[in-house]
């Protein structure tokens, strides 16, 4: 009998866990349980291995669990939700022959090569040139931002914190969206604008910019009123132009020629918004380096569980410890 393995993408909410066959990358008998329901990583992987029928000599002796937190050590704290354990622990206690533990994005980066072409929206067309970075990059609860080259044996994953870097504006409008976050944060990245809370908090500052009162409360509330809010329309608009100069920034930085993919829990909400956006027009705007990038292609990611197939590719891939 074969076993399976088990993978999984672990954020603040909730826990992803699937099963895949050993040398393979589909995921199956997907779950998503509430982390909230469990006091700890073991019980809640006994509890879907339960409910998925895969105990006893059916049980997984191989795992590679990816989470939303930094990666370091034996000890795994979650950042948004109060899991914390043991790696060697929570090994011993599943009785795991292989046990790998990966940050999220670089899951969601790994992802990238395996996802099929119709989970893919071309967003900017261009070559990707053969045995080049990749950049993936992508707003959500934060912004993630990480690379893949392609090794001679197998991807390797470019762990970053780029999300972390300065905002730079590049109009007036910007410079005005910079001091009234400044007065707020004194230094500004561009995670404090490109990720849920940051389009939530870019509405508000055009609410204030414009001195009109803010009707709406929470990130999905402006996405669903900018067809007939003005506000929420520019504060949509703004949020896609500004992601267009950082993910350019970032593409340069890492010499992403084989190409951009945009993932993360945003943006495929805002699919239709991105072609009337001026994404693409600030991803190209870089002086003397506007061929270079205007010639890199972009792709967006509609595939629902990208994570899991990274961490189905870090499963046996040498270069993820």
């Amino acid at each position: 009998m074969t076993r399976p393995a088990l993978i999984g993408d672990i954020g603040g909410t909730n826990a992803r866990f699937a099963l895949v066959t050993p040398g393979g990358f589909a995921p199956h008998d997907i779950l998503a349980l509430p982390c909230a329901d469990y006091p700890g990583l073991v019980e809640a992987v006994r509890d879907y291995l339960a409910r998925v029928g895969a105990t006893g000599e059916g049980a997984p002796r191989e795992a590679c669990l990816a989470f939303a937190c930094p990666i370091r050590g034996d000890r795994v704290t979650m950042t948004n939700n109060p899991w914390s354990f043991s790696r060697a622990e929570a090994q011993a206690a599943l009785e795991l022959s292989l046990f790998k533990v990966i940050n999220d994005f670089t899951a969601q980066a790994l992802g990238v090569p395996h996802l099929a072409e119709d989970d893919l929206v071309e967003v900017q067309p261009g070559e990707a040139i053969p045995h080049a970075a990749r950049l993936v990059i992508g707003p959500g609860t934060g912004l993630g931002v990480a690379g893949l080259f392609p090794g001679r044996h197998a991807w390797i994953p470019l762990p970053t914190e780029g999300g972390h870097v300065t905002f730079a504006p590049t109009d007036e409008r910007e410079q005005n969206l910079l001091r009234h976050f400044r007065n707020r944060y004194g230094r500004v990245s561009v995670e404090r604008l490109l990720c849920g809370q940051g389009l939530l908090d870019l509405y508000l500052a055009h609410c204030s910019l414009k001195g009109a009162p803010p009707r709406y409360a929470t990130p999905a509330e402006v996405t669903a009123a900018a067809d007939g809010d003005p506000v929420a329309r520019d504060t949509l608009l703004r949020f896609l132009k500004i992601l267009g100069d950082v993910c350019g920034d970032a593409a340069l930085t890492m010499g992403a020629r084989g190409g951009v993919t945009l993932c993360g829990g945003i943006l495929p909400r805002l699919r239709e918004w991105l072609p009337r956006s001026r994404f693409c027009e600030a991803f190209a705007a870089k002086g003397r380096m506007g061929a270079y990038t205007a010639a890199i292609p972009v792709h967006l990611v509609t595939a629902p569980w990208p994570g899991l197939l990274g961490a189905a590719e870090a499963l046996h891939n040498p270069e993820v410890e």
